[in-house]
């Protein structure tokens, strides 16, 4: 026995020893070598952005089987959180959302950088669009085939086929915005085929707050919350419509917390659910428990569409998305008022006929004699 004993404890030693040994083995000092760093490319165009553009017919989305190379600008920049997994690229003729299946995109995409896209194989489809006398177009854009056929267009997910499609050239600086006069932006049936300002970063000012529509109904701002987000969000019963006068909505966005303080309010009440043509499933006061808390609608972030006019009544909605940083950043008061114009650079969309700008950053607000709102 005394000899296993000491054996054991021989080896118990020697273990020891090794693991001294290899503790007090001496560390790399050296130098790693460096990362590759990336070269820029240049590429031979074949198509301008609205040339692509009009290869695109409505409803048809189109798996590209031609040797197309675009190419543009990034004039966007996802850090601030306003867009998410894409970013706008236009060149003298537009410009175009390119779906890009990644966060982040500001580190390996920054602003102003040059990208080549090698279309073939990769869907060029529209976002947005509805038909019918009262709506029109949306955006013609670059992404993958949505296998869920929900939407014509879906992201590149994996790296091989962002790195096989899309080619980052030399930092040229972030494009200049286009001043755009109302005479210039674009009307319901307009893309940017017809358009040369759609998809491009421009600035439209002289705005007020508010817009009267066809029928003489005022909107300010509109949301559309869902009651549980993980069923059909087509579903009327699960549809839930702020819009209108009196929305109560006074920020950019609403971010979870700042949807539960808006909700909490009772200001949202008298809301029907449903869709504009079946309201048959009560009221958002309905689902308001004992405690006050609304256990049956889904708490989330939520995108906000605050309404604007130009001096003759066209349209102008600024739509930013409820992760945005900035979502819950109050509109100022005298904007809210009337008493004070805004001026709004951002990229120029069109959504069902509509015409939308989607911001940067906080930076692209100002009065409309160009005086920065938020410093």
């Amino acid at each position: 026995m005394k000899k296993y004993i000491i054996i054991a404890a021989a080896l118990l030693a020697l273990t020891s020893c090794q693991s001294l040994i290899e503790e007090f083995q001496p560390v790399f000092t050296g130098k790693y070598s460096d990362p590759e760093v990336d070269q820029p490319v240049t590429m031979t165009t074949t198509h301008t952005i609205a040339e692509l553009a009009a290869m695109y017919t409505i409803g048809s989305p189109w798996v590209m089987d031609q040797n197309i190379v675009v190419s543009g600008v990034i004039s966007t920049t996802d850090q601030p959180g306003n867009f998410y997994k894409s970013f706008y690229i236009q060149d003298e003729t537009g410009g175009m959302e390119i779906k890009i299946g990644k966060n982040g995109l500001y580190n390996d995409y920054p602003q102003g950088t040059r990208i080549y896209i090698d279309c073939m194989d990769l869907c060029l489809g529209m976002y947005g669009y509805r038909s019918g006398n009262n709506y029109g177009n949306g955006m013609i854009q670059i992404g993958f085939t949505d296998p869920s056929g929900e939407y014509e267009t879906s992201y590149l997910e994996s790296s091989l086929l962002i790195n096989t499609h899309v080619f980052k050239g030399e930092l040229e600086g972030t494009p200049a915005a286009i001043a755009v006069s109302e005479s210039e932006l674009p009307g319901k049936n307009d893309t940017q085929v017809t358009n040369s300002n759609v998809g491009k970063l421009v600035t439209i000012t002289d705005l007020s707050y508010g817009w009267e529509d066809n029928w003489g109904t005022w909107n300010e701002a509109f949301a559309l919350m869902y009651i549980d987000s993980n069923k059909d969000k087509d579903a009327s019963s699960n549809r839930i419509f702020i819009s209108g006068e009196d929305t109560g909505i006074t920020t950019w966005a609403m971010s979870e917390q700042k949807m539960k303080e808006y909700l909490y309010t009772g200001m949202w009440d008298d809301v029907l659910i449903g869709n504009s043509n079946d309201q048959t499933y009560g009221t958002v006061g309905d689902l308001k428990g004992e405690d006050g808390t609304y256990s049956g609608i889904n708490k989330s972030a939520y995108s906000v569409s605050q309404y604007f006019q130009t001096p003759n009544g066209t349209c102008v909605q600024i739509r930013t998305s409820g992760y945005a940083k900035f979502a819950d950043t109050e509109i100022p008061a005298d904007i809210l008022a009337g008493t004070a114009k805004l001026q709004v650079t951002g990229i120029l969309a069109m959504y069902q006929g509509k015409i939308q700008v989607v911001v940067n950053s906080l930076d692209d607000f100002a009065y409309a004699d160009g005086t920065p709102i938020y410093e």
